[in-house]
């Protein structure tokens, strides 16, 4: 089941929040955060009118997925960049497929033009999921990043969300 997180799921979001920045380049973040720092960061997304996810299996929380602003500036306001986190037991077992879905979904019906993805280049299975969902490839950045004491690559990809030729 997929539904809008809830002040209840922190505890969970922030347990597979952490687990991402220890063991994995999904978050190029070495700072473990806890629980009040998640809340806080649930509410700022909810009040700025961003949706915060989560997949629920048997009452657990097994992941959770957002978009928010893709830059500050005001002529960025029509494109947002995501984020989908899964708890390490979960990983590989398609829940990121349907949180992408919906969260495609819910950027469209708010009128979003272009929906972002910026992964390290060393997980290619995220960057095949996102191609299977529609996104392009449109630019690759060596060593931007470091994590682990090695360089990182982010591999940039968009969804163009409706054919718009003009903005609004």
């Amino acid at each position: 089941m997929i539904r809008d997180a809830q002040l209840s799921d922190i505890p969970a979001v922030t347990q597979i929040y952490n687990d991402t920045v220890r063991t994995t380049t999904a978050i190029w973040n070495k700072i473990i955060v806890d629980e009040d720092n998640r809340a806080a960061w649930l509410l700022e997304r909810q009040s700025a009118g961003f949706p915060v996810l989560v997949t629920e299996h048997e009452g657990r929380v097994l992941g959770y997925a957002t978009y928010g602003a893709y830059r500050p500036h005001d002529g960025y306001h029509l494109t947002v960049e995501h984020s989908v986190y899964v708890h390490p037991d979960a990983r590989g077992q398609g829940l990121g497929t349907p949180m992408m879905s919906e969260l495609i979904t819910r950027a469209k019906a708010h009128g979003k033009h272009v929906m972002v993805a910026a992964i390290s280049a060393d997980n290619p299975g995220s960057i095949r999921l996102h191609e299977r969902l529609g996104f392009v490839e449109t630019g690759r950045m060596p060593q931007v990043g470091m994590k682990f004491g090695r360089w990182l690559d982010l591999v940039l990809l968009q969804l163009m969300l409706d054919d718009r030729t003009q903005p609004d």
